[in-house]
């Protein structure tokens, strides 16, 4: 099957984890061609809004995928009202995730760090629970606006997690980086999802540590398979195709080194 293939599933499990966060499993025969760090493209459902909502894979097994959202507008508001049993259209799997992105570096890697902010969080738990499985040793920095946490129980289960909080109600006041520097954590590798100015001030670190970073971008998509070019980003190398420096961040991405995209 093409893994750009247009995929019907069903709900299995919905149900509301944090405020203005949901938690979605979704019963599919091709829940095991998914990689840690890919995402699909979710149709609401609703004729009015043709277009799907990209939204990464937070964990994976066998017969489904999980996926965990924030309320963001009236698309993920009509797909927080599905209950079990309802059947859900999506694209997928669409996207690079860290294990290719990565390749031999993966494998060789020591002080493994994960950084998530915000819903850049659940990807990390994904990739987190493949690394155990690799009988890799990792630690999660994650960081939440408050209180209000999600996925927490499960990070902790198979990484040593540590949180920042920006109004120090839990963990590290601040960010994950303030926590980096307050624990003293040791990084090797970094694999990263969240906001713009968070992948900054990663890969600032990274390149400032010489080490690698691996930072998955969140960009507003149309089409999520390529074809619109409307997600791109500015790379150090040149498209061998278009011959600019630019990769569509749905195909070539979501997962870059961080010395390979310009993200200011």
């Amino acid at each position: 099957m093409d893994k750009k293939s247009e995929i019907y599933g069903e709900v299995a499990e919905q149900i509301n984890i944090s405020e203005g966060i949901y938690s979605m499993w979704i019963r599919t025969g091709v829940a095991k061609e998914a990689k840690p760090g890919q995402f699909i493209s979710i149709y609401t459902g609703d004729p009015s809004r043709l277009l799907p909502r990209p939204i990464s894979i937070c964990e994976i097994r066998e017969d489904a995928l999980r996926i965990v959202y924030r309320l963001a507008g009236e698309g993920t508001k009509i797909l927080s009202g599905k209950n079990k049993g309802d059947t859900v259209r999506f694209l997928g799997m669409l996207g690079n995730g860290y294990v290719k992105a990565a390749g031999p570096a993966l494998e060789q890697a020591e002080d493994i760090v994960l950084l998530g902010g915000g819903i850049g969080i659940p990807p990390m738990l994904g990739l987190a629970r493949y690394l155990k499985e690799q009988n890799k040793t990792v630690t999660t920095v994650m960081g939440y606006r408050d209180s209000h946490l999600f996925l927490q129980e499960e990070l902790q289960e198979c990484s040593n997690l540590i949180i920042a909080t920006e109004d120090g109600s839990v963990g590290v006041k601040g960010n994950v980086m303030d926590a980096i520097r307050e624990e003293k954590i040791k990084t090797g590798i970094i694999f990263s999802c969240g906001p713009m100015p968070m992948l900054r001030a990663i890969k600032h670190y990274a390149l400032e540590q010489n080490i690698p970073a691996y930072l998955s971008l969140e960009e507003r998509m149309a089409c999520g398979v390529g074809a619109c070019l409307g997600c791109v980003a500015k790379t150090t190398h040149e498209d061998h195709h278009s011959h600019v420096n630019l990769a569509r961040v749905c195909t070539e991405g979501p997962v870059f080194e961080a010395r390979e995209v310009e993200i200011g």
